[in-house]
């Protein structure tokens, strides 16, 4: 006797097979959405740094996670290059190095020029950097000068640019922390450091802060009350 066709058991084998398919399709959607939030965590991490600030040519590009250690020193100017920026909180003496000739003329020419003169320190972040060095015209931009010795310690003063290479013209920012050994260190030209009047960049740095008019953000980093730098002078 021929058996009988099962209806149930093939309906129900049916019914199986697609709720596998479903899951199974699940799974893979699951799975690539995953896996491409991780991937745009670890970029956006990696570029932007812990809080999302960057050094910029008008505002320094990215703020990476610091380490608040005591900064090893760069080899200074062989010939003992030094600027003084007197500013409305003190003064501050900047040593130049000797091998980055680029980025130190282009720094020397606009002080001699007196172009930084009644400028402002317009951005300011406790616990990553003091910005200044806007000027109302237009300046060029010059090369970077990373190289292999390219350290943003504490106190270090370096260029800041818009985040593109070669974009640096005249704005600068003094690490205040150690910024170094991080994406800071291959971007941004670090070309002296504070040799003097370390307190007044630490009085800078702990100033109240408002909303930025720079940032295109609401970063609160525009100083409420403003810190100008009065003059800057090329002292030996």
């Amino acid at each position: 006797m021929a058996p009988k066709y099962n209806r149930k058991k093939s309906a129900g084998y049916s019914s199986t097979s697609k709720s596998g398919g479903s899951k199974t399709l699940l799974y893979v959607i699951v799975s690539v959405v995953a896996i491409v939030s991780i991937i745009g965590v670890a970029y956006f991490a990696g570029v932007f740094g812990s809080n999302g600030s960057s050094p910029t040519e008008t505002s320094p590009a990215s703020s990476p996670v610091t380490t608040p250690v005591a900064s090893p020193n760069q080899t200074p100017a062989s010939g003992n290059t030094k600027v003084l920026l007197h500013t409305s909180m003190g003064d501050i003496t900047i040593q130049l190095y000797d091998d980055k000739p680029i980025t130190t003329q282009n720094f020397l020419n606009l002080v001699a020029a007196g172009k930084y003169d009644n400028t402002i320190f317009h951005r300011v972040i406790k616990g990553f950097m003091i910005q200044g060095g806007i000027i109302n015209e237009n300046v060029a931009t010059i090369k970077d000068e990373i190289g292999t010795k390219n350290n943003n310690y504490k106190y270090t003063i370096a260029m800041a640019n818009t985040g593109a290479p070669n974009s640096a013209s005249s704005s600068f920012f003094i690490n205040t922390v150690n910024n170094s050994n991080t994406n800071f260190d291959s971007s941004y030209t670090v070309f002296g450091e504070v040799v003097d009047g370390k307190d007044v960049v630490d009085a800078i740095e702990n100033v109240s802060v408002t909303t930025s008019s720079y940032m295109p953000t609401t970063e609160k980093s525009q100083p409420i009350q403003t810190v100008t730098l009065i003059s800057a002078t090329i002292i030996s």
